[in-house]
């Protein structure tokens, strides 16, 4: 329990609209609040009748408070929410995914490419979405390759070719890259057709198409009539896949349902009378808040969160409390009329009642798999003897080519599962290739060296490999300063490598912990040594494409790009460099004496 003298905060307080912000004793920032009129919103926590259990539990922790004016209510509004991304308030209702989201990209060059597009809209062309996920993106740029011919190739790509690629030869682009293959006049038909058919106008494309191949019956040019005769038929087959059109031009339509503590909030994203997808959202919401406020809280972080495409139209599943304000405040963001919907008439009812659905189901799901982590974790604390609730666990892995690229991986688990915010990767430098040892010690040392805040101290940290990788994790905690230390515990894969095989070490000891194939515990061990296994491969992947892209002169200090290109040039290729001496080099203009010495040293040492 802390003091806050109400009264004397409460006395210097304005009626003026504006945001709170309460402070912990610890100086955290616990809770962000808005008010058009904040004296007597502030003044309705320290009632004496106070009967909300949240609001009890939040004036006990109060040791200070502060308050910001602004102008106007819709001011408040902007201001809350930037203040709940900036502190993330434990009593605060919080977006976990705030990511903006990814567009089908038509750019304006003279031959215009169809791209993936996430984050700003500065590039000059037409952007079509937003899509739900970049599955949802890609899957639908693979579709339009197949209908197409239209390139969707890099820039860089398509100024260099001289003569066709690939794509061509398997009739995906109709190769504008390369005079005489395709006509201006062709290529912008063809992405006049995709301009209309990412627009929902799938019936237009086929009559134009049908009466082009028409045209081309009546002229005898049969190649090109069987060429719009198989564009119909994909075209036909696409949309009877698309099972959900109607007349609404643009609307999101949310769904909510909520049980034991948990909310889900589904999202379903109409653009040019079709439906681009949905999307399940849980918010961390704090014990006690009631489903409007959790509701309320996540809209306005929702479409606040910048890089959001807000419609003319929202169908929700609840009011808001001021949805006056709410519906102002989010018009000028838009720079457009935005007007809420109940879902009374015929199809907005429909999409509401299957966005509710959607809600439900994923719920459900979610609920059941929280429900089966929370057994397992209850089944580890029973087989290691853990009095208190383990909150967090980690677990490290090295993943490496030959010793070449190696990446150490730590995931991070809660009593909810994979707690992937907290991830990390660590490009392991300066040891002898292939020495995992090594790899490990330096991935301990720069992952807890600097730790600062206990919680971020795991329970248990497990070491994907046997005595020895847990011994440089013993020898790191040998000299640990901070008064909670982790339980270290090696998890080393059986002879056959199979599930349910493996070994349990414990440090210092090096006893091991009998754990039965079917025991919830081992499941949840083996979920987490598997996850950082993954998590180690995919960074060690990417950074060995990232080595096979990269040209060997890049790190070669003082020879930037213009350089490059004359060596490769004059040389004839980077064979061609390797094999020249150093007064070759040296011939090369802009190449002094000094630097053809440094690139050769490079290129053989």
């Amino acid at each position: 329990m802390t003091e806050f003298d109400s009264n004397a905060f409460l006395k210097s307080l304005t009626h003026q609209p504006g945001v709170y912000r309460m402070y912990n004793a610890a100086d955290e920032v616990i809770y962000v609040g808005k008010a058009k009129n904040l004296k007597n919103r502030v003044s309705s926590y320290f009632k004496a009748n106070l009967d909300n259990p949240k609001t009890i539990a939040l004036v006990s922790q109060i040791a200070r408070m502060d308050v910001t004016v602004v102008n106007s209510e819709t001011e408040a509004f902007l201001l809350e929410n930037n203040f709940i991304k900036k502190y993330r308030p434990r009593y605060n209702v919080l977006l976990r995914d705030d990511k903006s989201y990814p567009f089908i990209f038509l750019s304006a060059h003279e031959h215009p490419r169809l791209d993936f597009h996430r984050g700003p809209q500065k590039r000059k062309g037409e952007y079509f979405g937003p899509y739900p996920s970049a599955w949802a993106v890609r899957e639908s740029l693979r579709t339009m390759q197949k209908l197409f011919p239209v390139r969707q190739c890099e820039d860089s790509y398509y100024r260099a070719r001289s003569r066709p690629c690939l794509q061509y030869q398997m009739q995906r682009c109709s190769a504008p890259c390369v005079k005489g293959y395709v006509s201006d006049e062709e290529y912008a038909e063809q992405v006049q057709l995709v301009r209309l058919f990412l627009k929902g106008k799938n019936q237009q494309v086929i009559n134009s198409l049908a009466d082009k191949m028409e045209a081309a019956s009546e002229q005898l040019n049969f190649e090109a009539a069987a060429r719009y005769r198989d564009q119909i038929g994909a075209l036909r087959k696409v949309q009877e896949r698309q099972w959900v059109a109607g007349t609404q031009d643009e609307m999101d339509i949310f769904g909510f349902a909520y049980r034991g503590g948990m909310a889900c909030i589904q999202v379903m994203f109409i653009r040019d009378s079709q439906l681009l997808g949905s999307k399940a959202f849980f918010p961390k919401i704090p014990s006690t808040t009631t489903e409007s406020e959790i509701f309320e809280a996540f809209l306005l972080q929702f479409y606040l969160a910048g890089n959001k495409i807000i419609p003319k139209q929202i169908v929700l599943p609840q009011g808001l409390s001021d949805e006056a304000a709410i519906a102002d405040l989010l018009s000028q963001e838009a720079k457009h009329k935005v007007r809420f919907y109940r879902g009374a008439r015929e199809e907005k009812k429909q999409y509401l009642q299957l966005a509710q659905a959607n809600a439900q189901n994923a719920l459900d799901a979610q609920y059941g798999q929280q429900k089966s982590v929370f057994a397992r974790y209850i089944d580890l604390e029973s087989a290691l003897e853990w009095d208190d609730p383990i909150q967090r666990m980690e677990c490290f892995d090295i993943s490496h080519t030959s010793g070449q690229q190696t990446v150490a991986s730590c995931v991070v688990f809660n009593r909810e599962g994979p707690l992937k915010s907290d991830y990390r990767r660590y490009n392991i430098e300066g040891i002898t290739p292939g020495d995992d040892y090594a790899a490990m010690a330096q991935a301990l040392k720069r992952r807890y060296k600097n730790v600062q805040d206990a919680e971020k101290i795991p329970d248990i940290l497990f070491i994907d490999g046997g005595k020895g990788q847990l011994g440089q994790a013993e020898d790191f905690f040998a000299d640990w300063p901070h008064d909670k230390k982790p339980l270290l515990i090696g998890v080393a894969k059986g002879t056959t490598r199979k599930p349910g095989l493996e070994t349990l070490i414990l440090a210092d000891t090096h006893d091991t912990i009998p754990l039965n194939a079917d025991r919830p515990a081992l499941h949840l061990i083996q979920h987490i040594r598997d996850e950082s296994h993954r998590f180690a491969i995919s960074g060690h992947r990417n950074r060995r494409q990232k080595v096979k892209t990269t040209s060997s002169l890049e790190s070669i200090p003082g020879v930037g790009a213009k350089r490059r290109q004359s060596l490769l040039k004059y040389m004839g290729g980077l064979q061609g460099l390797k094999k020249a001496s150093r007064n070759e080099i040296a011939s090369v203009p802009g190449i002094s004496d000094e630097l053809a010495e440094t690139i050769y040293d490079h290129l053989h040492n």
